[in-house]
């Protein structure tokens, strides 16, 4: 490095004060912050400083003007170990203003001159800390994990396997964030987060809508027109439907509480829709009847615009 007197603007004769001044005009005029645009800045800024650790030191820059160290703070003489800086430690320096002294350093003449422009935060010469970058992830739930508040396991891109819980009410789609199992930080920065994004599994019979389950139910002509109890499994096992007199096809019934968990507790219901299925093969004795009960009763169920 060129010789600090140099570097600084100031004379061998100058004091503490004229070269702290100095250093400070050097700092806010170079600073990276105020120069972005300036490749030459930060170098101009760092040998600044370099050159305000030795003469700003009253120690050091008494070794320097002696010759014992060099404006590198290297020892010019056999002693210390070659490239290590006489007293190690933190930098400390002295200020005095109207009599009064105290310890003082380059950062805090930084955060005191350039304060303005860096919001207050304290000036450092490393790397900001780091945080670490989100990963996404998807996880399959059934239904039955769902209504008995199974977590469910998940593999991350990190390599971590968690188990995790899914919140009452969540649809196929939706994502959780799990803060802080993402990818490392550095620098010390903060762990990034991991996006889980449920997807429903398919079921062979129930059908996801909100927080309530839906199914369809085959009862047969005659429990339609009469009436009758039939027995119809739901997520918590079997239960008796009870099928009112003249049930049309398509006419749903809700079984309430055996849906899905809700975001605010409880459960959905489970809605069922009546199928009219006839006899397989046909049935000639019930087309009888039909023909014949036709003829006496026939009853119109659709509009007139809508027959052809």
């Amino acid at each position: 490095m060129r010789d600090p007197y140099q570097v600084l603007g100031v004379s061998k004769t100058a004091s503490e004060a004229e070269i702290k001044q100095a250093f400070r005009k050097l700092a806010k005029k170079y600073h990276p912050d105020r120069n972005k645009s300036d490749p030459t800045a930060k170098a101009r800024f760092a040998e600044a400083n370099s050159a305000y650790e030795i003469v700003g030191d009253k120690a050091k820059r008494r070794q320097f003007d002696r010759g014992e160290i060099d404006a590198d703070g290297k020892p010019r003489f056999q002693g210390f170990t070659q490239g290590a800086r006489p007293g190690g430690g933190t930098r400390t320096f002295r200020w005095q203003t109207g009599g009064d002294t105290g310890p003082f350093s380059a950062d805090d003449i930084l955060n005191d001159i350039l304060g303005g422009f860096t919001r207050g935060a304290r000036p450092q010469t490393r790397a900001a800390p780091v945080r670490g970058e989100d990963v996404s992830a998807t996880v399959a739930v059934t239904l039955e994990q769902l209504v008995r508040g199974e977590k469910v396991r998940v593999d991350l891109p990190t390599g971590r396997t968690l188990d995790v819980a899914i919140p009452p009410g969540t649809k196929p789609g939706h994502s959780i964030r799990l803060r802080g199992q993402g990818r490392s930080g550095m620098l010390g920065g903060a762990a990034g987060d991991a996006l889980v994004t449920v997807e429903f599994v398919p079921h062979p019979v129930f059908r996801a809508d909100g927080s309530a389950l839906r199914r369809d139910v085959s009862i047969t002509l005659d429990e339609a027109v009469l009436g009758a109890k039939v027995r119809v499994q739901t997520l918590d096992g079997p239960v008796t439907l009870t099928v009112p007199v003249r049930s049309s096809g398509g006419r749903t019934l809700r079984l309430k509480g055996k849906g899905l968990p809700r975001p605010g507790g409880g459960r959905g219901d489970l809605m069922v829709t009546l199928r009219i299925v006839l006899p397989e093969g046909g049935d000639l004795e019930l087309e009888a009847l039909m023909k014949k009960w036709h003829a006496q009763h026939r009853y119109h169920v659709r509009d007139e615009e809508s027959e052809v």
